[in-house]
């Protein structure tokens, strides 16, 4: 995933405890749009067989999950990396919506143009067939 992040956080602190020293390289994210985001999306989903608990969803519409080991999504397995969990944040939104984020002229979006926890659960359950769980797996 390295040619699609965009930011690496480094350690400030020294904490021989957990096996980190300063200025190492400890995590990165990255924002993935299109296409590549949805096959992206799909192979996490894959790993979780489409079955996410209903707390993952936000008020707002947006839903996360993380997975525990990068190989389930068929990556290959280097030594020199080690073996590293993921998380997935997706943000859903209508069009209309930079309306809110743009430097000039910002404005509040309508509460019926925001995308709401049902919606989101909906969409996820037609877009990819999901299965919404009531207990955290």
């Amino acid at each position: 995933l390295s040619f699609v992040c965009s930011s690496v956080l480094s350690s400030g602190i020294n904490a021989e405890y957990g096996g980190i020293r300063r200025n190492e390289k400890i995590s990165c994210w990255c924002t993935v749009r299109g296409a590549k985001a949805e096959e992206i999306l799909e192979r996490g989903l894959k790993v979780k067989e489409y079955e996410l608990w209903k707390g993952c969803f936000s008020e707002e519409g947006n839903f996360g999950f993380g997975i525990d080991e990068h190989i389930d999504l068929g990556i290959k397995y280097d030594p020199g990396i080690g073996i590293y969990g993921m998380d997935f944040y997706v943000v859903l939104g209508r069009p209309g919506y930079r309306v809110r984020y743009r430097r000039a002229r910002n404005s509040r979006i309508g509460p019926k143009h925001k995308v709401t926890k049902e919606e989101a659960q909906k969409w996820f359950q037609t877009k990819f067939d999901g299965i919404l769980t009531n207990k955290k797996n």
